[in-house]
């Protein structure tokens, strides 16, 4: 029988195996998400939000277990897998108190009576969801969907079927009718035969690139609706009016949370020359000084990647740019220890067509560059195939915000990192996908957007 395998990154040790589902089993799962689906779009918002108010309830009243699950099976520090969990019941929250002002109908003036537009559920919709925010990037897909009125299944990455559970346990004890959401425990083969499915109205995939040209791919071959959230390589500008030891906490936070593993993590430092060498200088201190440790330690700044192989696949991304030129300034080298661990590492003297410039590093490696100007800042931060996030670390906000709307990526965050929020959209362009989460934009995904006109 063929099972998805749970190991644990910092001991490498197996957690659990579970049982992939059948092709029979998932047609059946299929089926009743189509059935409940049939009952919940009659549902009214209100009662609607009121399952969505008892999931967040669910998801703090079990924060600790939930959390200690999300951190054995993907690496992350307990902390911050705590809160990932509080924002879990934040966003199931907001779309239960908004999401009748975020559907409203639209009333448009012309010759008619009466005309307006109306957004109305779709149906099941397949949700491809990765193992960097195992709960999470779920929850901001589901919360909405759901209260639009939709079903939903899930295919979540193998090494975090855990949570999957989890999360259908979680809408099980919230009390959700039987069938609306169903975790599926399959392979990525079998992804094409889900999405052919006459039932699977759309798909959402959270992922690589990849990942996502192949899921469009077949998406667009059976005429299914898509939105994709993939990969980045944001660009952090760096100006000569900053103050240098925030901007170091900002930059070393953001490129080290999650243990590097974050698709809106700050990966490219672009900085003015002007303070290039006392930022780098600060920098590579503060690296230096973040304590790798168990994720479980309190005293841990980061913790180890999520698997053994992806923890190789980023070292010869290190390997590979210093044979194209590039500088290791700082780490890059594999512990002498068991468990995914990969140290701080910076690399420096970076161009287009390196690889520490052109592909996202998914893990804790910064790419620092210097800058002439502020013109060849933005452009160095546009010379990538991503635009996920980008941001600005300034003394002057207005500067910043110039600065912001140049840069070619679907967020742009002046003296912040990029973060998603349910009030706002949350996407990228270029070949970080297309389509938009969250906020009213993200809940309108997927639903029909129907004209009425009434003579």
């Amino acid at each position: 029988m063929e099972v998805a395998k749970s190991i644990n990154p910092a001991t490498e040790e197996l957690i659990k195996e579970y049982p992939r589902h059948s092709k029979e089993e998932v047609i059946l799962k299929i089926k009743q998400a189509n059935n409940a689906y049939i009952k919940w779009k009659g549902e009214t918002l209100s009662e609607r939000s009121k399952y969505l108010h008892r999931l967040a309830d669910v998801l703090e009243k079990n924060k600790e277990v939930y959390a200690e699950l999300a951190t054995d099976e993907m690496g992350k520090l307990l902390k911050q897998s705590q809160s990932e969990i509080e924002k879990c019941a934040w966003v199931c929250r907001y779309y239960a108190d908004n999401a009748e002002k975020l559907l409203a109908k639209e009333e448009v003036k012309t010759e008619a009576t009466k005309s307006y537009v109306t957004f109305q559920p779709l149906g099941v919709v397949l949700a491809v969801m990765p193992w960097n925010f195992p709960f999470y990037q779920v929850i901001r897909f589901l919360a909405p969907a759901l209260m639009a009125g939709n079903a939903a299944l899930l295919k979540h990455a193998s090494n975090v079927q855990g949570c999957a559970y989890a999360i259908e346990a979680a809408m099980e004890k919230a009390g959700f009718p039987e069938g609306l959401f169903a975790n599926l425990n399959v392979g990525s083969s079998a992804i094409e035969d889900v999405i052919a499915n006459d039932t699977i109205v759309a798909v959402t995939l959270t992922g690589s690139e990849p990942a996502g040209r192949s899921v469009a791919k077949i998406a667009g071959k059976h005429l299914k609706k898509s939105v994709l959230e993939l990969g980045g390589s944001d660009a952090y500008i760096i100006l000569d009016d900053v103050d240098l030891d925030t901007a170091v906490e900002t930059a070393v936070f953001g490129r080290l949370q999650n243990n590097g593993q974050t698709c809106i993590a700050a990966k490219r430092f672009i900085v003015l020359e002007e303070v290039y060498d006392a930022f780098l200088e600060k920098f590579t201190k503060r690296m230096e000084n973040a304590i790798l440790g168990e994720p479980k330690d309190e005293n841990s700044f980061y913790g180890p990647m999520a698997r053994v192989d992806l923890r190789d696949e980023l070292h010869q991304q290190v390997l590979k740019t210093v044979s194209q030129g590039g500088t290791l300034h700082l780490g890059g080298e594999v512990p002498d220890r068991k468990g995914a661990y990969y140290p701080a590492t910076i690399l420096t003297n970076l161009k287009p067509g390196m690889v520490g410039f052109d592909e996202e590093l998914f893990g804790p490696v910064a790419s620092v560059i210097k800058a002439k100007n502020e013109a060849e800042a933005i452009s160095l931060a546009n010379a990538t195939n991503f635009g996920l996030g980008a941001g600005v670390l300034t003394g002057n906000k207005e500067r910043g915000e110039k600065i912001a709307l140049q840069l070619e990526a679907g967020n742009a965050f002046v003296n912040k990192l990029v973060a998603s929020d349910p009030r706002l959209p949350f996407g990228g362009i270029k070949n970080s996908g297309y389509g938009r989460e969250l906020s009213s934009h993200g809940i309108r995904e997927f639903t029909n957007t129907k004209t009425i006109w009434v003579d």
